[in-house]
């Protein structure tokens, strides 16, 4: 065999191993959220995104602030790939999404410190969190938009380091299309203009160089600003979209929200710990007080201020999946655990502390395994309406993989199978868009008529305490839940309820108002 000359190895491609690593830390995130990806219709809002993304709604109907636009234009087109089941190929978006978000934050740790170990930590810490993990599994945005944060916090790195304009002006981009996928990016878009006014005061770069940067993100959030111009034009009153771009259409007062109750401290605390389930948590305060001992100070001060900015917005909010906003916090956690890992294994050179590090990653598995059956013995109260048929609550809530789970559809084929023709039925957030699945999706019972305040089927009929009595001489109807949140008042109040599979059918029979709430009170406690 004849040995390669010198000129025939100059031109043999070189592999980077960074980028081998990269790629071996997506696939492998990849493999986890696949496997623990939910297999089609989902609950909630989960489903709601599965129907948008049916119809190719774009914008939706909650305000401007929950449109998402990016978002849905890549799951729309990944829909139209034919391959598996509708209902799962849009989960698949998350978990994708997620995998990148996960590689991203790999690259991110070992270009800011230039090891593996650590930067694996802080991969795995990130992908086994228990709210990242979840939102990786089912159809939602903020994988995709962690994806695009940490791509910033690496571009900002590699500016920080190296002063080349080119990472700067990829950053204005990259945040302008994390904008349209999630307004949780105007908080570090706000840091990054303080950054730019830093930089133009001390002349590091020019004015023009910080116009290119504006008008890249410009370029990054036109899905976003076209829908915002749009509806200006539409409407003619540009406060109202612009409100309803920052705050959607009723949560105004909870993003502004500056008070706090002991109720929410604790909760907080709680869904913390979830994330964070074993001793290596510690490491994140080692990362800390080691955080001024690594470099660059510009990358430092505005990873810190990200980090006290993103914790204060989701520790005040007081919207009831305020879970998923400590997402942002939960990736530079994971950063600041990296930076704890090296500092610890400066002082521990032995194996043993790296092996024990190693080993205590995979410990939130076994915890979240275990979890359910021990929150249920122990009547642990997690908050949730436990009122789902197919649905228990303690292992859909505390395990964040969706591995195998059919619950929603089960619910909506039963429920739709056993009404009688031309039935009504009312549903609430949670339940309407797994009917709705079944029905448009899979063709199922086209003669049911679904309603609820946030989607219904076409040609549904006005529900409403005058119209009732008389859709109710002409047809069946039916509501999914008997509390009072999720059934309307004047249903519960003044009709009886007849359990029917999975549904309870309204009858004209009525009863005085104390009676029935006593009634609903003694369902509550049975189921």
């Amino acid at each position: 065999m004849v040995p390669p000359t010198h000129a025939s190895a100059r031109c043999r491609p070189r592999t980077n191993p960074l980028a081998k690593s990269y790629l071996l830390v997506f696939v492998v995130a990849a493999v986890l959220y696949g496997i623990s990806c939910a297999p089609g219709a989902a609950w909630q809002d989960s489903g709601l995104i599965q129907y948008r993304v049916w119809h190719r709604d774009i914008e939706g109907r909650l305000g401007l602030a929950l449109s998402h636009p990016l978002y849905y234009l890549i799951a729309i087109g990944a829909a139209r790939i034919p391959l598996g089941e509708f209902g799962h190929r849009v989960n698949c978006v998350s978990a994708l999404a997620g995998a990148f978000a996960v590689a991203n934050l790999y690259l991110l740790v070992r270009l800011w410190l230039g090891r593996i170990f650590p930067a694996a930590v802080a991969a795995a810490t990130l992908a086994l969190s228990h709210t990242f993990w979840w939102h990786a599994s089912i159809a939602e945005t903020y994988t995709l938009w962690s994806a695009l944060f940490l791509g910033e916090l690496i571009c900002l790195l590699q500016y920080t380091r190296t002063g080349r304009r080119g990472f700067l002006y990829l950053l204005g981009l990259l945040n302008g299309t994390a904008l349209a996928v999630h307004m949780l990016s105007s908080i570090p878009m706000a840091c990054y203009a303080v950054l730019l006014v830093i930089l133009l005061t001390r002349k590091s770069i020019r004015p023009k160089h910080a116009v290119i940067v504006v008008l890249l993100w410009i370029v990054g959030a036109l899905p976003y600003e076209i829908l915002i111009v749009k509806d200006i034009v539409e409407s003619g009153d540009a406060g109202a979209v612009l409100a309803s771009a920052a705050f959607g259409e009723r949560w105004r007062t909870d993003v502004l929200n500056a008070t706090l109750s002991w109720k929410i401290v604790g909760e907080n605390v709680l869904l913390i710990l979830l994330n964070f389930p074993t001793p290596n948590v510690l490491l994140f305060f080692a990362g800390c007080c080691g955080l001024r001992r690594v470099g660059p100070a510009a990358f430092r001060n505005v990873l810190v201020a990200l980090l006290a900015l993103f914790l204060l917005f989701a520790f005040r909010y007081t919207v009831a999946d305020r879970y998923a906003f400590f997402i942002p916090f939960y990736c530079i956690v994971a950063v600041v655990v990296a930076v704890g890992t090296q500092q610890v294994l400066s002082r521990l050179r032995h194996r043993i502390a790296s092996c024990a590090i190693a080993a205590f990653l995979l410990l939130p598995i076994g915890v979240y395994a275990a979890l359910p059956e021990w929150a249920e013995r122990a009547g642990l109260r997690i908050g949730t309406r436990q009122d789902i048929p197919y649905r228990d609550d303690y292992e859909y809530f505390l395990r964040p993989w969706r591995t195998g789970y059919v619950g929603a559809e089960r619910f909506a084929r039963e429920a739709l199978q056993t009404v009688e023709n031309d039935a009504v039925i009312w549903a609430d957030i949670t339940t309407v868009a797994p009917l709705l699945y079944a029905q448009e999706i899979e063709g199922l019972r086209p003669d049911v008529k679904i309603i609820s305040g946030f989607a219904s089927t076409e040609g549904a009929p006005i529900v409403s305490e005058q119209t009732l009595p008389t859709l109710l001489a002409e047809r069946p109807v039916y509501v999914v839940s008997l509390m009072p949140k999720y059934c309307p008042a004047f249903v519960c109040e003044k009709y009886r309820l007849v359990r029917t599979s999975v549904l309870w059918r309204v009858t004209e029979e009525t009863q005085d108002s104390a009676g029935r709430k006593a009634r609903v009170h003694e369902m509550h406690q049975v189921q």
